[in-house]
Order: structure tokens, then C-alpha cells, then sequence
């Protein structure tokens, strides 16, 4: 197996990024199979529908109706039969018989040689199939309507029953991320609850002696532990359950029973911190110890020193949790947490879409870029005088600038084997707005 510690490439060689989400996607697929296999029935409920942003929909949702329910109206105009239409500019007249609005139908049948003024959503009232616009008639009164015959078709404007949606099909398929309009969706066919999968419990934790937490004053050499409530942040945006596990002391001893702990209530545990070479750094001698190390660093700026593998904390068990280490530096930890993280997080969650949205802009600058890893740069992304977007870095790039990612909207990625970027090249972009 690819993510196997017997596997000594992985553990040695810096993986090129590609290579890592293969790793991770292919040990998140197994962790999925073997929780099929023990059918945890747990594994869905159902939410009321004001809940349900930002959930992974776990059934199909069929619509219980169709959409629209009847033929209606697609704009404000005049109702009539199309059976008067020529292709031709002679003006036809019809005489005008009364009004339909949206929620208030026509009950009387429309004749030949007659129309009804006919507000958008407003029901086709029966004998009509067409509706002029409003703005193509050139006369009309309180008693007649006239327009050119080649000014609209048979069966224009019209909006037929179940054109947009079907009763009994499927509305939002299952795996969907639910948006905000997935939720209005629901709710114009009336469906109040809706089944989703149960929220991953994600364990988050910092290891290092020299970080302290809000409120307590800073001695020589400590720092505030920004890195879990960014986590916090991003793990909020998945609606996914935190266990906040705090900050943790650099010692073998200390490090594993948090790691035990955490593991045995969580399916995923993330760490900050401690996955360096340095002497203090023993995160990856207890994963060996407690389950697999799938890899140990990542061909990437920033974020290069990244473990990833499973915790078994308990022998006997079959739980297995996830696990992520991530670097210590609070913009490597945003940055490998959009990058791997929160796809597994979906994939483990049993979403259909996983990936980020990307895009395309115009380097307003030169970017200096060493071929042999691939880069994550802090950007802003804009729009030039000629209207063609544009991205500019936020400044200096370093690991443990939190403000580069403050002040930036979007990453510019430039590829492993990618030089430098000259001033005026397309790069590509990933944006934060909803994701970050």
C-alpha cells in the first residue's frame, strides 16, 4: 500500500503534491469501506432545514412536487393563443378581457382573437400558450392589445409544469455540500428535514513549550497559540463537531497520551507543531508507535514537514482515527489544512465534490519560483482598466506571517516543475471565499 510505513520513499522523500493527495485519498477510501462493513446506522440523522448549511446530504432528496406546479407566465405581458401567429410584421389585435396575477388565477377560458395581461408567475389561464412581452406591444388600452406577428413564437414565455423539476426526481443529489441555495431549494418544494451525514468529530491540539494561551502573559521567548483558532475557523466552515484538545507540552510522554486521548474520541485528529527534524519533535515516533505514517514531508513552500497516517489508540478496537500533522508555522498550518485537509474531511464525510474551485489571473508583478516544489503564494485577486483579472502577492511570503494570509483573498499556486513568473503571465488561483 502506498500510505504504508514499510514503504521507506515515503518517509524519506520530500512527495510531490499530487503524489500526497493520492496518499491521503487512498487511505481515507479504505477508513470509508471499513466503516460500511460495520453498518453504523449512526452514520445519519436527519436535521430540521434552518440546520442543515454546510452538512453533506446523505439520501438523494426527491422532489415531492413538480416545478413550477401548473403553466405559468415567464414574464409581465399578454396571455393569448398562439394559433393567430403568422411570420410576418402585420400587426395583430387582440382584445384585452382582464388580468392574472401570481397567486390569483383566471378562472374564465380565453376565445379566440382575445388575450388576458398576465403578471410573471401568474398561471396560463386555460386557451393561452403564448405571452408577449410587455415591451413588444405597440398599442394597447383598457380594451385592445396589438403587436407584429414575428415579434414572439407559439408557446414563447411560457413556462411549462415540471419543465424545471419533476415529482419524484431527484432535486439535490446525495454528497452535496448543502449551500445556501441548495437550502432554498428545499424549502420552495416544502421539505422541511432533510437527511445528512453526522458531523465528523475533529480533534485539534498544539504541541510546544513555548506557545501560551489567550489571557496569560507572554515570557522571553513564548508566543500566542494562534494555530487552533484558526483550525477552529476553518473546521467551522465544514459545520464539522471540534474537540479542542489544547495546548500541549514538547515531551514524548505528554504528547502521546494527548494523541491517545484525542484519537479515542475523534475520527480525525489534527496537531500543529512537533513535525519538524528537530530534537523535541516526537510526532512521528508515536504515530509509529500508535498506527501507520503514511508520509513525512510534502515537495511545497510553505509547509514542506507534514505527517500524515492513522492512530490506532486503542489495540483491540477497530476505530481508527485519521491524522494530520501539520507544521508549526500558523500560515504552513492554513495553508497544508486547504491544500489536504479539508478535502479528506469531506471524503471522510461522504461528499461528492471534495476539490476547491480554481480560476486564472494575470501576475501584475514578477514572482520568483524555484522548479522542484510547488508554492503557495498569498495574493490578492482584482480586475485590471481592461477588465481581465489580476492577482498581486500580499508582500512577504514568510511561513510565519499570519498577516500575508489576513490580508490576501486567494492563493496563487505555482506548479512543481514552474520557474519564474514574469509580470503579465496567467497563473492560477484559488480562491478563499468560502472556503478560508
Amino acid at each position: 500500500m502506498t500510505h504504508s510505513p514499510s514503504n521507506p520513499i515515503l518517509l524519506t522523500a520530500s512527495l510531490h503534491v499530487d503524489e500526497a493527495r493520492k496518499t491521503i485519498s487512498g487511505l481515507v477510501s479504505e477508513l470509508l469501506q471499513e466503516s460500511r462493513k460495520l453498518n453504523h446506522a449512526n452514520d445519519i440523522e436527519s436535521v430540521v432545514l434552518d440546520q442543515a448549511i454546510n452538512r453533506i446530504l446523505a439520501e438523494d432528496l426527491l422532489s415531492p412536487i413538480n416545478v413550477p406546479a401548473a403553466d405559468n407566465s415567464a414574464m409581465d405581458g399578454f396571455a393569448f393563443n398562439g394559433d393567430c401567429l403568422e411570420d410576418s410584421d402585420r400587426i395583430v389585435t387582440l382584445k384585452l378581457v382582464g388580468t392574472a396575477y401570481a397567486g390569483k388565477p383566471y378562472v374564465s377560458k380565453i376565445g379566440s382573437g382575445e388575450c388576458l395581461k398576465i403578471m410573471t408567475g401568474a398561471l396560463m389561464p386555460d386557451g393561452c400558450d403564448t405571452v408577449i412581452p410587455q415591451e413588444l406591444t405597440e398599442s394597447a388600452n383598457e380594451s385592445l392589445v396589438g403587436f407584429k406577428q414575428n415579434q414572439v413564437k407559439r408557446g414563447e414565455n411560457r413556462r411549462l409544469c415540471g419543465e424545471d423539476l419533476q415529482s419524484g426526481k431527484a432535486a439535490i443529489a446525495a454528497g452535496r455540500l448543502l449551500r445556501p441555495s441548495d437550502i432554498g431549494l428545499a424549502a420552495s418544494l416544502g421539505v422541511a428535514n432533510l437527511k445528512v451525514r453526522r458531523r465528523l468529530k475533529v480533534a485539534i491540539l498544539s504541541s510546544g513549550d513555548e506557545l501560551r494561551p489567550l489571557g496569560k502573559p507572554l515570557d522571553a521567548g513564548s508566543i500566542y497559540d494562534s494555530n487552533r483558532y484558526s483550525l477552529t475557523g476553518l473546521l467551522n466552515r465544514l459545520n464539522l463537531e471540534i474537540i479542542d484538545c489544547g495546548i500541549v507540552r514538547d515531551d514524548p510522554t505528554s504528547l502521546k497520551a494527548a494523541f491517545i486521548d484525542a484519537a479515542s474520541k475523534a475520527d480525525v485528529l489534527i496537531s500543529s507543531g512537533g513535525v519538524s527534524v528537530g530534537e523535541a519533535d516526537f510526532t512521528k515516533q508515536i504515530m509509529q508507535e500508535l498506527g501507520d505514517v503514511g508520509f513525512w514531508k510534502i515537495a511545497m513552500r510553505p509547509g514542506r514537514p507534514m505527517a500524515f497516517g492513522t492512530l490506532k489508540p486503542v489495540q483491540d478496537s477497530g476505530h481508527k482515527a485519521l491524522f494530520f500533522g501539520l507544521p508549526g508555522n500558523p500560515v504552513a498550518v492554513m495553508v497544508t489544512f486547504y491544500q489536504f485537509v479539508r478535502s479528506a474531511l469531506l471524503q471522510l464525510n461522504g461528499a461528492s465534490q471534495t476539490e476547491s474551485p480554481m480560476t486564472q489571473a494575470i501576475a501584475e508583478v514578477a514572482i520568483r519560483k524555484k522548479p522542484g516544489r510547488t508554492e503557495f503564494q498569498r495574493a490578492i485577486l482584482g480586475r485590471g482598466a481592461d477588465g481581465k483579472p489580476t492577482v498581486k502577492l500580499t508582500g512577504n511570503q514568510g511561513a510565519g506571517i499570519l498577516r500575508s494570509m489576513s490580508e490576501a483573498n486567494c492563493f496563487v499556486i505555482l506548479p512543481h516543475d514552474q520557474g519564474n513568473i514574469a509580470a503579465g503571465d496567467w497563473v492560477d488561483v484559488a480562491l478563499f471565499d468560502g472556503l478560508l
